[in-house]
This record gives C-alpha cells, sequence and structure tokens, in this order.
C-alpha cells in the first residue's frame, strides 16, 4: 500500500460542465453540479517514502490511467458501506524546483474526485474542507519490486541489502517497478507517503500537456499550471523582453540613420518632416526606405574610394600594382 494526502480545497467554486461531464461517465444518471462535491488529492510520488519505497515517473504515468475510476473507501477496508468517492480525473504533476533524495526531478500523481453532496456525506465533506480527513494511502500492484543497490527483483528471492541503509552513500530502497492494477484509495490516519494527501484547488476547465502550454493560452479556456509550467513560462516572457528590447534600439538606430541619410539625399527635405513619416513604420518598410535614400546619397555625392588600382584612361584589365602605397 502506498500513502498520500489530500489536497484541501481553497474554495467552493461551482463544478464546470467539464467536469460534470467526466464525473457522468462514472455515473448511473446524469448528475447535476449542485448534487457533487469535487476534491482533489495527491496520491503518491515518486519520493522514497516512510517504507523506503518509490515509485518511478513512468510509473507514475501509468498509475495515472489505471486509478481512472478506482473508487475511495476508508483504511483500505474493502466492504461497499466504506465507498464514499470516486476518482473521474488524474495529472501527473512535476515540480522542477524540487528534487528527490536521489536526485531526480519530483513528480507527483494528482487525482480529482467527487462525492455525492447528501446528509450521510455532509460531516466527511465538511472534515475534508477543515483539513481533518486529508491523508489518503493507495492500494496498487506492480510487476516488479527492485533493489536500489543491486537491481535484484526481490519477489525472486532477497537480496544482502538492507532497506534504510547506505552502500557507498547511496540510500538502499525499493523500486516499484510497472504498476499492473490500481485497487483503490483509502483515508488513513498515517500514510507511507508523506507529500500525499488533500491539496488545495480544483480540476482545471482543461488539462495543459507540456509540449502545448503556449497554445492551451488562446484565452478561450481557463487552465492551471503546474510550477515548472510556470518557470518554462516566465522564462519564455523574459526572453520575449529581451527581444523586443533589442528590436525597439534596432529601430531606433533605423530611424536615426533615416534622418541622417535623408540630409545628404534630399537635403531640402526638413528633417522633423522626415521623422514624423518614419516614425510610424514597421521594420520592413523602415528598412525599405533607408535602402532607398542610401542609394540615392551615393549616387548624390558620387563616393569613390581613395586610391584606384587602375590607371585613368587605360583598359579595365590594366592593373597596377599598389603604387599608390610606395613611399
Amino acid at each position: 500500500m502506498k500513502t498520500a494526502s489530500v489536497i484541501k480545497c481553497a474554495d467552493q467554486s461551482p463544478v464546470t460542465q467539464e467536469q460534470l461531464a467526466q464525473i457522468n461517465r462514472y455515473s448511473r444518471r446524469e448528475l447535476t453540479a449542485q448534487e457533487v462535491y469535487v476534491f482533489s488529492l495527491i496520491l503518491c510520488d515518486n519520493e522514497i517514502d516512510r517504507d523506503y519505497e518509490r515509485f518511478t515517473s513512468h510509473g507514475l504515468q501509468k498509475l495515472s490511467q489505471l486509478f481512472l475510476g478506482k473508487t475511495g473507501i476508508f483504511d483500505h477496508n474493502p466492504k461497499g458501506e466504506n465507498q464514499m468517492s470516486r476518482i473521474f480525473a488524474t495529472q501527473v504533476v512535476e515540480d522542477t524546483s524540487r528534487v528527490t533524495q536521489i536526485g531526480e526531478p519530483y513528480c507527483a500523481l494528482k487525482a480529482w474526485a467527487y462525492m455525492v453532496r447528501c446528509e450521510k456525506n455532509a460531516d466527511l465533506i465538511l472534515e475534508i474542507d477543515a483539513g481533518i480527513k486529508k491523508e489518503v494511502s493507495v492500494g496498487c500492484s506492480v510487476e516488479r519490486t527492485e533493489c536500489s543497490v543491486c537491481g535484484a527483483d526481490i519477489r525472486a528471492g532477497a537480496c544482502s541489502h538492507v532497506v534504510g541503509k547506505e552502500y557507498d552513500g547511496m540510500l538502499c530502497h525499493r523500486i516499484l517497478i510497472n504498476p499492473t492494477d490500481a485497487y483503490e484509495w483509502s483515508f488513513v490516519a498515517v500514510p507511507a507517503q508523506m507529500s500525499a494527501g488533500v491539496v488545495k484547488g480544483r480540476l482545471p476547465s482543461s488539462s495543459v500537456p507540456e509540449g502545448d502550454l503556449l497554445k492551451a493560452l488562446d484565452g478561450s479556456r481557463d487552465v492551471t499550471l503546474t510550477k515548472g509550467q510556470v518557470q518554462r513560462l516566465k522564462d519564455h516572457i523574459h526572453s520575449l523582453e529581451g527581444l523586443a528590447q533589442a528590436g525597439e534600439e534596432h529601430l531606433l538606430y533605423l530611424r536615426k540613420k533615416a534622418v541622417a541619410m535623408s540630409a545628404l539625399a534630399l537635403p531640402g527635405l526638413d528633417s522633423k518632416l522626415v521623422e514624423e513619416m518614419v516614425s510610424p513604420m514597421d521594420l520592413a518598410h523602415l528598412k525599405k526606405y533607408v535602402d532607398g535614400v542610401c542609394h540615392t546619397a551615393n549616387q548624390t555625392l558620387g563616393l569613390q574610394t581613395q586610391f584606384s588600382s587602375e590607371i585613368q584612361g587605360a583598359p579595365s584589365q590594366a592593373v597596377y600594382d599598389n603604387h599608390e602605397f610606395l613611399i
């Protein structure tokens, strides 16, 4: 059994139509927003827990599918009367500001569950909101349990390494490989995983895949971002701000050059008028204008190089050997 915690609800936001659609996949009839109570929870993560076990990030991805539709009970007691809620959505979230004991990026399996608002559940809903019912534990099966030191399959036979003991500076623990089934999740008093439990917030109207962050921010719907996504968005904005500043400086340089070259190419044209004319131009039009006045200025002034490599009046192929540079 692995343990986790419920995310305490920050507010009583109304259940969205998208949430209802997800919930009603598991209901016998169409439920209304007024009939259900929604809360979110951290089921498990990839950190070493109190039992010296941990899931891999790949294992969390598999569990995110396996836990869809799974029921919530109490103390892993599989009686039907203990059923009180059901998971209707899951998401693996990553915290890039945090690493696990073995140095991997921290990630956790977050889930959203619903309960029926009725007299029987009123006290439990109050206890969840008050943070009394918080810690949870998950029941699941895995294909293999490996020793972190030697990689031996513990189910096939015990190895010589002791969990909780360090070997060459590495803490010995068990790695839970390839989850094959998820049974249930339970409210418990003491979870094995310290971070597992009820957490704040509700299901975003739509999950944001890691690769589609900017696409999701089109304003057509509400979204909730992970800490890692927020940091990447901040980095992207900071990069864009730097590019915008460089672009403004380049535009200012071109405007000044346009005024200066206009004075050479068209000396009778008022410089103030040129400033007003080029000020609203975008980069493409401004570059074309500058290229044009530079060409006109060169033709007007007849600019030539100081030295000539050809003899005046001689055939074009006659070339001197840099006699101008002799002293």
